[in-house]
C-alpha cells in the first residue's frame, strides 16, 4: 500500500493541489486523469519520492518496492540493454554489480569471501539466478528480440528503448507499479499485451494515460484531479465520465432552481420593499434571502473544444483510386502494390507497426512526395484538409494567433476569427501569443482549427491525438464521427479507431489487408485476419 497524507504541491504562486489525502491498495489499478497542467505527471513524481510535496507526506509499507516508468531514453546509453531492464530492480542490481566486482579481484581476501557469501545468499533470496531469463523474457513480450539484448542502449531506436524502460518498470514484480504514458510508441499488439499484464497484476498499479479505451481495460479505480483536489471514484475511466457528468448536471439543475428562487425574491423585494403595504412580506423575504445559500460549483478545470469539420459542398461517388502503388525510403520498403478505392463516406484507419510507412502514403495522397510506382486519382469533386503528424513548418512564421489563422480563413474580420480561437480554448491575451512558442497541445489545436475552416469533404488526419488531453481528443473523437465526408486516418487511440472507422487498411512491406464494413474490435477478432496479419509479419521477421 500507499498513501498521500496531507500532500500539497505548489509552483509559486500556483496551486496544483492541496491537502491530498488518498490511499492505494494491492489488487487494484489506478487512472490518474486530469487536464492538462494539472499535475498528473508531479503526482507520480511525488509518490516516487523523485520531488518533494510543500507539505505533506508519502508513506509506503514496509518492506514494499516501488518502480516507475523512466521517461529519460538517454539515460542509460551506456547500458546494455538486458542490463537495464535489471536495474529496474535496484537492490538486486546493486547486489550483482558488488558480488561482480569482489569476484574480478586479483588479490581475493577472506574478508572478501565473506563478504561474497552474504551478497550470493541474497542474491539466491532476490530470485537473483532467474533474472536474466525473466528479463529476457519481458523483452521478448514487448517487441524487442533476442538480438538487441545485448547491444548498448544508444544502439536502439527511440520507439525501442521506450519499450526496454517499459520492461525495466515492469521487471521483479514490484509491489507498486507507477507508469506514466506507457503506450506511447507501443503496436496494437504489444498494448494488447500490456493490458492483459496489467490486469493480471496482482499489486498496486497507477496509471497516467490518454487512451481511454487503456484506461477502460486495466483501470478497478479513477483518480480525478480537479478543482485543486485528488478524487477517487471506484469503476473504469467511461464510468467515471458518465457518472461524473451526471452529477454535475443534477448539481447544475439544483443550482438552478435555486437561482431562481433567489431571483423570484429579489425582484419581489426591488418592487415591494418601498410599498408600505407589503413592507412587512418584503423584510421577510429578504432574511429568507440571506440565509439561502447556492451551492457552489467551482469552475472545473477541464474544458472542450468545439471541434467539427463542415464541408462546403458534398463529394460524389468517386473519392480515391489508388492503383499499383509502391514506395521505398533509404533502400527500406514501405508498402507495395497497394490497390485501394475509397467510397462516399468511407472512414478509413490506417494502421500497421510502422508509422513512416503511413505518413508517407499520408504524403503522397496530399502530392507532398511521389511514389516509386503506381497511380493515384482523386474524385474531381473532393476537396482535402490534411492534418500532419510534423506541423513544424506552419509555425516558423513571426505570427500571433489571430494572424496566423486568418491566412487559412475567407472570413478575415477580427470578431470573427476571435471567436474561433475561443471555441478552440484560446481566449483573452491568448489570442495574441506567438504561435512559435505554442505548446504541443496548442498547436494541435491550431492545426484542427485550419482544417475545420477549409470546408473540406474529405479529411487526411495523421495520429491527431498526439500532444491532446483527454478533454480534446474526445472532442476530436465527436467531430470525427459526426463528420458526413470522408475521412482517412491514423491512430494509436483504439477508442478513436473503434467508434469513428467503418473500414481498416493494415500495410506492411510484404503486403496489405482491406476490410470493409468492420469495426476495429471484430478487425482483431476475425480469425481469417488474425491468421493474415500473423503470415504477413513472420514474412517480414524472416526477411529482416
Amino acid at each position: 500500500m500507499i498513501s498521500a497524507n496531507g500532500v500539497t504541491i505548489q509552483f509559486g504562486k500556483r496551486k496544483l493541489f492541496e491537502n491530498v489525502n488518498i490511499s492505494f491498495s494491492p489488487g487494484n489499478c489506478y487512472g490518474l486523469i486530469g487536464a492538462n497542467g494539472s499535475g498528473k505527471s508531479t503526482f507520480l513524481k511525488v509518490l516516487s519520492g523523485e520531488i518533494e510535496s510543500n507539505a505533506g507526506d508519502i508513506s509506503i509499507a514496509p518492506n514494499h518496492r516501488l518502480s516507475m516508468l523512466k521517461q529519460d531514453q538517454f539515460a542509460f546509453d551506456d547500458k546494455e540493454v538486458l542490463m537495464t531492464v535489471i536495474m529496474g530492480y535496484k537492490r538486486l542490481y546493486e547486489v550483482m554489480t558488488e558480488k561482480d566486482a569482489i569476484y574480478a579481484k586479483e588479490n581475493f581476501s577472506d574478508e572478501d569471501g565473506m563478504r561474497a557469501s552474504e551478497l550470493e545468499s541474497e542474491f539466491a533470496e532476490l530470485d537473483g539466478w532467474n533474472a536474466e531469463a525473466e528479463a529476457a523474457k519481458l523483452l521478448g513480450d514487448l517487441g524487442i528480440k533476442e538480438e538487441f539484448h545485448m547491444l548498448k542502449m544508444k544502439q536502439l531506436e527511440a520507439g525501442q528503448k521506450v519499450r526496454v524502460l517499459l520492461a525495466q518498470a515492469l521487471f521483479g514484480n514490484p509491489d507498486i507499479l507507477l507508469l506514466d504514458e506507457p503506450t506511447n510508441q507501443l503496436d496494437i499488439e504489444t498494448s494488447m499485451w500490456l493490458e492483459e499484464f496489467l490486469i493480471n497484476f496482482e499489486n498496486t498499479a497507477i496509471v497516467v494515460s490518454h487512451d481511454r479505451h487503456f484506461l477502460d481495460k486495466v483501470c478497478t479505480h479513477v483518480c480525478d484531479i480537479d478543482f485543486g483536489k485528488i478524487q477517487l471514484y471506484p469503476g473504469n475511466y467511461s464510468f467515471w465520465a458518465e457518472s461524473s457528468e451526471l452529477a454535475l448536471r443534477q448539481r447544475s439543475d439544483k443550482n438552478k432552481r435555486i437561482e431562481e428562487k433567489r431571483k423570484e425574491m429579489q425582484d419581489f423585494i426591488a418592487r415591494f420593499s418601498a410599498n408600505a403595504s407589503k413592507s412587512r412580506q418584503a423584510t421577510s423575504r429578504k432574511k429568507i434571502l440571506e440565509k439561502l445559500n447556492l451551492e457552489e460549483i467551482k469552475p472545473s478545470s477541464r474544458k472542450y473544444p468545439f471541434i467539427q469539420f463542415p464541408s462546403e459542398r458534398d463529394a460524389g461517388n468517386d473519392i480515391l483510386r489508388i492503383d499499383h502503388m509502391s514506395k521505398s525510403i533509404d533502400g527500406q520498403i514501405m508498402f507495395k502494390d497497394l490497390n485501394i478505392e475509397l467510397n462516399k463516406g468511407d472512414k478509413v484507419a490506417l494502421i500497421g507497426r510502422n508509422d513512416l510507412a503511413k505518413t508517407t502514403l499520408f504524403q503522397i495522397l496530399m502530392e507532398e512526395i511521389k511514389s516509386d510506382e503506381g497511380e493515384l486519382k482523386w474524385g474531381a469533386s473532393t476537396s482535402r484538409a490534411y492534418f500532419p503528424k510534423d506541423n513544424t513548418k506552419y509555425f516558423e512564421r513571426d505570427l500571433n494567433l489571430i494572424d496566423w489563422l486568418r491566412q487559412y480563413s475567407t472570413d478575415t474580420d477580427e470578431t470573427f476569427i476571435r471567436g474561433f480561437l475561443g471555441r478552440m480554448l484560446f481566449a483573452g491575451e491568448e489570442t495574441l501569443k506567438k504561435v512559435k512558442v505554442l505548446s504541443g497541445g496548442e498547436k494541435v489545436r491550431c492545426m484542427l482549427s485550419r482544417m475545420m475552416l477549409a470546408g473540406a469533404n474529405v479529411i487526411i488526419l495523421d495520429e491527431p491525438t498526439n500532444h491532446l488531453d483527454l478533454e480534446s481528443i474526445t472532442a476530436l473523437n465527436k467531430g470525427m464521427k459526426s463528420f458526413n465526408g470522408t475521412v482517412i486516418f491514423s491512430s494509436h487511440d483504439h477508442e478513436l479507431i473503434q467508434t469513428v472507422a467503418n473500414r481498416i487498411i493494415e500495410i506492411t512491406p510484404n503486403g496489405y489487408i482491406d476490410s470493409q464494413s468492420t469495426t476495429f474490435d471484430e478487425y482483431l477478432e476475425d480469425p481469417r485476419i488474425k491468421k493474415r496479419r500473423e503470415e504477413l509479419y513472420q514474412e517480414i521477421e524472416s526477411n529482416v
